[in-house]
């Protein structure tokens, strides 16, 4: 049990990084929403609270506990360094009160500055940043304001310090938040921590997004370059930079001023060299505002990619992570290891091997000896290999070879079989084939190999749908047939009859084209 802090006794101190324990003890979330009240708290400029403002604070925030849990909650935040508890006298009334543990709490130094950090981390850890066209604006104005002040003949040293960093904070932005935002971006296009249903309610604005920032950046940045080409003609620049770098060392002291003057003019050719680096191409190395409408550039595809992607699953088209998660669904609900085993054979075909050569002397001795797939190699019964094999590599058998097969029964009925499947597929392309345009309500009922191939050909219009489109067309993947669809806004509902049931959804035109009999009749 945690030990009831005395009052007689200083608050401990935090050894290390104690006040950061409680994000990994048990009931953590109990301890973080304690500090949060704290931390309310201290912005009414309220100094102490008691157990039962905790509690209350808890309440309201929609985190009830227990009288008990949050006294013990307190109890452990102060062994860690994060509160400080003094004695409450302020509701004594009688001598036994002075014996009752009543303590109020309050925050310490240590406890603030870890909330500090963690509001800090949690704020970079949400941050989706952004493409700033308005920074590429300001670093123009910033840039054009320096040029002025170099054609002086003595700039003045505060209006070169204030334009100087006024470009390098919103430089310093503009980096980060395209840093950021780019990050942000790429966990979209990957779709993690991102709800479905979230992208495709924005995807048409990031996209509109990107392309007005790509445009401004091809514009504004080749104006950026130009503006520091002209500011580095002649060191123009170099003046500038040490004129602030001699403002910024002027609070130093007297037998530091030229050490802290070096520093500073040091950071301030730094900081000019990455805007440059940023912005032009230089030792080979392409400039980062180019990489930036790259990575941008080639993110619109890939956003595009992942609606096809999306629109295919909602269609009920099948791809590889939704034949894993049906599979990894199916070997949830199997009843026993027996029928996992058997779904996984049944799955990915790895069966056990434990022969060269299958004969009917080794098939008649594993049914009379069965060996389950699960005996260890060193358990089972070694194989007898012939020294002929080993030695050439190949076993032939003695005796009279085998009687050639005649297998013109089975080929005859292949090609029955074959020539039955391609007269049902020709007779479904007539029955699906229309002449001109109608609605899918009025196709009618289809037999199921009709009914299968519109599937696929409505599957493969669908795919090709992007928003806004009103009409498209797509050819089935033999190049057998095509389908022409078109939108209709009267709100109708099509209906098509099969054996297995009635197949409904928004009416469309469609025109559905046998391109073999064209073919043939060319």
């Amino acid at each position: 049990m945690t030990p009831t802090p005395d009052p007689a006794a200083p608050a401990p101190a935090p050894s290390g990084y104690a006040p950061f324990a409680h994000l990994t003890a048990p009931n953590s979330a109990l301890y973080r929403r304690t500090m949060r009240a704290f931390l309310s708290a201290k912005e009414r400029f309220a100094v102490h609270l008691r157990p039962e403002d905790v509690q209350a604070a808890l309440v309201a925030g929609g985190f009830p506990a227990e009288p008990e849990a949050v006294g013990k909650a307190l109890d452990s935040l102060v062994e860690w360094g994060n509160l400080r508890a003094d004695p409450d006298t302020a509701r004594v009334t009688a001598v036994e009160d002075f014996y009752r543990k009543r303590y109020v709490y309050q925050l310490t130094q240590a406890g603030e500055a870890a909330e500090e950090a963690l509001a800090a981390y949690d704020e970079a850890l949400g941050r989706r940043g952004a493409l700033q066209a308005v920074a590429l604006h300001d670093i123009v104005t910033h840039l054009r304001a320096l040029l002025v002040l170099a054609a002086e003949e003595e700039p003045d040293p505060a209006k070169t310090y204030l334009a100087l960093d006024a470009l390098s904070s919103r430089f310093a932005a503009l980096a980060d938040n395209a840093r950021a935002f780019m990050g942000s971006l790429q966990r979209t296009i990957d779709l993690h921590d991102v709800e479905e249903e979230v992208f495709l309610a924005y995807k048409d604005r990031l996209i509109q997004y990107l392309e007005r920032f790509i445009q401004d950046l091809i514009t504004l940045g080749g104006r950026i370059a130009q503006l520091i080409l002209e500011l580095e003609d002649g060191d123009a620049i170099v003046p500038l930079l040490r004129g602030a770098a001699a403002r910024e060392a002027a609070d130093a002291a007297p037998e530091d001023v030229e050490h802290a003057e070096r520093e500073a003019y040091a950071r301030w050719a730094g900081r000019w060299d990455g805007l440059a680096a940023w912005f032009l191409t230089r030792n080979g190395r392409e400039s980062q505002a180019r990489l930036l409408r790259g990575r941008a550039l080639g993110a619109i595809p890939q956003l595009l990619a992942v609606v096809r992607a999306l629109n295919e699953r909602r269609a009920g088209r099948s791809d590889r992570s939704a034949d894993f998660r049906a599979l990894a669904r199916w070997f949830a609900e199997a009843p026993d290891d027996d029928a996992r085993h058997r779904l996984w054979r049944t799955a990915f075909g790895l069966y056990p091997a434990r022969h060269l050569t299958v004969d009917a002397e080794t098939l008649a001795g594993r049914a009379a000896r069965p060996v389950s797939a699960g005996t260890p190699w060193a358990d089972a019964e070694p194989l007898r290999i012939s020294p002929q094999l080993r030695r050439t590599g190949s076993y032939e058998r003695r005796g009279k070879p085998r009687r050639v097969q005649d297998r013109s029964e089975a080929r005859r009925y292949l090609a029955e079989l074959a020539a039955k499947q391609a007269a049902e597929t020709a007779a479904a392309r007539a029955r699906l084939a229309t002449d001109g345009v109608t609605r899918l309500s009025a196709l009618g009922e289809l037999d199921p190999l009709a009914f299968g191939l519109f599937l696929q050909l409505l599957g493969d219009a669908l795919a090709t749908w992007r928003p806004g489109m009103t009409r498209t067309s797509a050819t089935s993947n033999d190049g057998s047939m095509e389908i022409r669809l078109t939108a209709l806004g009267d709100g109708t509902t099509a209906e098509i009859t099969t054996p297995g049931g009635t197949f409904r959804g928004p009416d469309h035109t469609v025109e559905i084209i046998d391109l073999t009999e064209r073919a043939a009749g060319r």
